[in-house]
């Protein structure tokens, strides 16, 4: 069965999270580590946490996938900022501990200006000075659109950095559709083929979660603007093949449209619908 949820807000608590998933129909979710447009991280409840974990167990929910803040930028031009990248990430890792086995998705920056080899060079840095061999935490990259001077927008890019990292063991790829699309990619007409690229430039291996989200422009926009499921230029049909294929249907599908929490409900409903067919 499909294993899809959205993202939720963390102000209530983790147990509070996995009871909202449940009551859309969603078998996962995603949250934000700590404030999505700054510093700020909340206090963990140890026993918040360890309530979640038997929430989730007593309803058959997939593995989640928490979001590093959009602020996080580890190969910014500027050294403060590449410092708060690497202490957040960090801190954030060892906070991921209370939710065990769970998948850590992070955008992997903007080089500005300074070119992609710096800015891969800059980003797998940081990911060998935060990784720890006894984590249980799978740190995803994110495939980008490739607006502005983002590193990500290509498969070789991605496979570039994990080949840098010493812990690549702890190291996988969250497949964003809208940002994939974006970027070029035609996964509405040759999915097939675009994964067939993935697996040989990264490895189908390292594909763990996937981002589930229309788009508001054509293939190669390079734009990154979601779409509610159905209403942009990847369309319902190609969700419906998306979820289905074999390379991405066991993996936790995340939410990230244009929504509230009752239209998540009615697109997690819509895709369920769309995998059984």
């Amino acid at each position: 069965m499909l294993t899809i949820g959205c993202h939720l807000s963390s102000s209530k608590g983790f147990l509070a999270m996995g009871k909202t998933a449940s009551s859309i129909g969603a078998d996962t979710f995603a949250f934000f580590t700590r404030n999505p447009r700054g510093g700020a991280a909340k206090a963990i409840d140890p026993e918040d946490a360890a309530n979640l974990q038997a929430w989730m167990e007593s309803h058959a929910f997939g593995t989640l996938v928490a979001h590093a803040p959009y602020t996080l930028n580890c190969c910014s031009d500027k050294q403060h900022a590449r410092s708060f990248a690497r202490e957040a990430m960090a801190d954030d890792l060892r906070r991921m501990e209370f939710t065990p086995h769970s998948y850590y998705n992070f955008h992997p920056g903007s080089h500005v200006k300074q070119g992609v080899e710096a800015g891969v060079a800059m980003i797998a840095d940081v990911l060998n000075d935060v990784l720890a061999p006894d984590q249980t935490t799978t740190v995803l990259l994110e495939t980008m659109a490739g607006k502005g001077t983002e590193v990500g927008r290509s498969f070789e890019e991605l496979a570039s950095i994990i080949e840098r990292v010493e812990l690549s063991d702890r190291m996988g790829v969250c497949f964003d559709t809208c940002h994939v699309h974006d970027a070029g990619y035609d996964i509405v007409n040759d999915l097939d083929g675009v994964l067939e690229e993935f697996d040989r430039v990264v490895g189908l291996d390292r594909l763990k979660a996937v981002h589930i989200n229309d788009s508001k422009n054509p293939c190669g926009a390079r734009k990154d603007r979601h779409e509610t499921i159905g209403a942009g230029f990847i369309g319902i049909e190609a969700f419906g093949r998306i979820v289905s294929h074999p390379a991405l249907r066991d993996l936790p599908f995340i939410l990230e449209t244009p929504n509230d929490l009752a239209g998540y409900g009615r697109e997690i409903e819509l895709l369920r619908e769309a995998a059984s067919c």
